[in-house]
């Protein structure tokens, strides 16, 4: 099946360029060359895209922005994967794409087959998931189900992306284990390139804010200084 890609970019020989080499890997590429245009099509569109391609810099409106209103978005929309493209050597811009909800960034300039190597990275992510052993996973008020990969605390829905979610099924499976931030990735699966290992930090700073009580002061999802990460087994 034909992967639908939005990409909102406005720089016009880049998306057709873009466009022709993932046209090669069965993906179609939307071009929006503005923010404003971009979110129409997003919410007007005859079809959800399965993940959208966003630029850093647009003529109307910064690309942060944009991300921050796809997140905010009401139904399925909102949780259409995000890749942001930010200008190399700027760390971060990229921190904070990450922190309003990309799934993943990547610098210009880029090799194309880095591209489809993130974009396959985060489509298998989304459609495979993790392998369930039970349909839901109960910690105290947190209730994780995968089947509609979705996240409630005390009955809330919580807001994750995609990877997000992932990254939490990882932790919650593995409750009481201490791992490292490789580790983590290599449970996700399909994070074949990561050159930027402050964002699993800032995903999992993310992850808190959704899920505990006081994302400061977390009880949940632990830091093991100098190693990693551990979900914890006993909750209230």
């Amino acid at each position: 099946m034909t992967a639908q890609l939005l990409m909102i970019e406005d720089d016009a020989r880049l998306a057709q360029m873009v466009g022709e080499y993932l046209g090669q890997s069965a993906m179609q590429v939307t071009h929006r060359a503005d923010g404003t245009s971009g979110l129409v099509q997003l919410q007007e569109g005859a079809r959800l895209p399965d993940l959208v391609i966003l630029d850093l810099m647009l003529p109307d409106m910064d690309g942060l922005d944009v991300c921050r209103r796809i997140r905010t978005l009401t139904g399925p929309a909102a949780q259409v994967p995000v890749l942001m493209l930010t200008a190399k050597g700027d760390p971060m811009d990229r921190i904070i794409g990450l922190e309003l909800g990309a799934d993943d960034y990547l610098p210009k300039p880029f090799e194309p087959r880095e591209l489809l190597a993130r974009i396959r990275a985060i489509l298998r992510r989304r459609t495979e998931g993790p392998a369930p052993a039970t349909k839901n996973l109960s910690f105290g008020t947190l209730e994780i189900d995968r089947d509609a990969r979705s996240v409630t605390v005390a009955g809330q829905l919580c807001e994750l992306t995609s990877y997000q979610f992932d990254l939490l099924v990882a932790l919650a499976e593995r409750a009481g284990r201490v791992l490292t931030r490789d580790q983590i990735m290599e449970a996700v699966r399909g994070r074949e390139i990561e050159a930027f290992d402050r964002s699993i930090d800032v995903h999992m700073g993310r992850i808190r804010a959704a899920i505990e009580m006081d994302a400061k002061n977390p009880r949940r999802i632990l830091t093991v200084r100098g190693v990693g990460y551990v979900f914890a087994k006993q909750q209230d």
